[in-house]
């Protein structure tokens, strides 16, 4: 089957199944506040909307990955009937979280082709390795895949966003993910943006070069906190509840407001609360707080 062919189909298909059905909210000004659906991943997704209202969200970043909300095998059937639930809730669903690293996925034409059909303007995909590679070969593979994935993006009208992921993931350097972007058209492809982990790899100062360089054509943020704690004789991060850790927040997002960022924001608890609602509603409440200082009155909620 040809990619036109399956464009064809898959129009069929989604014209059926999302005539009369999506109707997504008034779009706000200024960045949206998104639970990552993987944050309550024991929630079905017909009640991932309500839930994230009453939290305080504007929006879900909703999982399209193997154990996600939604399986990637079966996206015709589920993914319209998961957004189009969070739009009952007069929420957003700005961008979707894939664990695509290849155009040649099967699953990928359907998930971005449905997901951009359904109103849904940015995606996520999955993770490269460096591994024992030569870095720059490394990079290079890694820019056809992106090249690939942004162009079926550009057809669906969905962007991308790369994660800069601490560990052995290609594009932990953000410099590395800006050559793989260099050449594709910064309306289709950009970074999703993670400032505890740019603190991780950028120590002192690495994290905000790093955010300057990458300001321009960030797409989606994602936010989470942590320090470094002593195990045995090693280091390791430790996730913690936003602000109790090491990224500056006052000035990230003091950068992000002056950069003019107004994408989706979508918040990561990565530790282990006793009371995971508690903990995800006073973590809205401090992102909350610390975009009203940054943003003012165009922020909903302030």
């Amino acid at each position: 089957m040809t990619r036109r062919t399956a464009l064809t189909a898959l129009g069929a298909v989604a014209a059926s199944t999302l005539r009369g059905q999506i109707h997504a909210p008034a779009k706000r000004s200024g960045p949206q506040l998104c639970v990552f659906s993987k944050n309550l991943a024991k929630v079905e997704y017909s009640e991932l909307g309500a839930i994230a209202k009453e939290l305080g969200f504007d929006g879900v970043d909703l999982t399209v990955r193997p154990g996600g909300h939604v399986e990637p095998n079966l996206v015709n059937v589920d993914l319209v009937r998961a957004i189009e639930s969070v739009h009952g809730a007069e929420l957003e669903v700005p961008m979707i979280t894939t664990a695509l690293t290849t155009p040649f996925d099967p699953t990928a034409l359907p998930i971005i082709y449905i997901a951009g059909k359904s109103g849904v303007r940015l995606f996520k995909p999955g993770y490269w390795h460096y591994g024992s590679s030569d870095i720059l070969t490394r990079v290079a593979l890694v820019k056809q895949d992106v090249a690939g994935l942004a162009t079926m993006g550009r057809q669906c009208g969905m962007a991308l966003g790369l994660h800069n992921h601490s560990g052995d993931n290609v594009g932990e350097a953000v410099w590395d993910s800006q050559s793989i972007l260099s050449d594709i058209d910064p309306r289709w492809a950009g970074f999703y943006f993670d400032p505890c982990h740019a603190t991780a790899e950028g120590g002192l100062s690495g994290w905000e070069i790093s955010l300057r360089l990458a300001l321009p054509r960030i797409k989606m943020v994602a936010i989470k906190d942590f320090y470094w704690a002593k195990k045995g004789a090693a280091w390791e991060m430790q996730m913690c509840p936003l602000g109790e850790g090491m990224v500056n927040w006052p000035k990230f997002f003091s950068m992000l407001a002056r950069g003019g960022f107004d994408g989706p924001i979508s918040l990561h608890v990565e530790y282990e609360p006793k009371d995971e609602l508690a903990a995800m509603a006073r973590d809205v409440e401090f992102a909350r707080k610390q975009l009203r200082a940054a943003y003012g009155s165009m922020i909903s909620g302030s």
